[in-house]
């Protein structure tokens, strides 16, 4: 059974091979199909949930919930409830998250980029 990783070992690359460490939830959370399109989403400035639904094609309002929950818990992402009637939440980048979907962005334009190549690979396979 895999122990879980020390912070000293957390301090080299690699730790994500370690079952039991941290570092794979966080990195499930930034790279889950929802938590990379909730970053792009969010590099543009700040986005009620209703808004960010619209601009994600195909996200359940359950798992834009659950996704936004993540982000948060990890300090990605800032919800802030207005506290007025109707109800009004927004959400926006910290600092960490606007590093991350920086990162997050790169491999999206790679992806992008690369499509063409992509699909034709596929179609050859399939």
């Amino acid at each position: 059974m895999d122990k879980p990783c020390r912070l000293s070992e957390r301090a080299r690359r690699g730790d994500l091979m370690a079952a039991l460490c941290p570092s794979r939830d966080v990195l499930k959370h930034l790279t889950s199909r929802w938590g990379v399109l909730v970053l792009l989403v969010l590099q543009d400035g700040t986005h009620r949930f209703s808004a960010l639904r619209k601009k994600i094609g195909g996200v359940s309002e359950r798992m834009l919930a659950e996704t936004l929950q993540a982000l948060e818990g990890d300090g990605f992402v800032i919800r802030t409830d207005h506290r007025v009637v109707p109800p009004h939440v927004d959400y926006r980048l910290t600092a960490l998250g606007a590093e991350a979907a920086e990162k997050v962005a790169g491999l999206a334009d790679w992806i992008e980029e690369n499509l063409p190549r992509i699909t034709k690979r596929r179609a050859k396979a399939g």
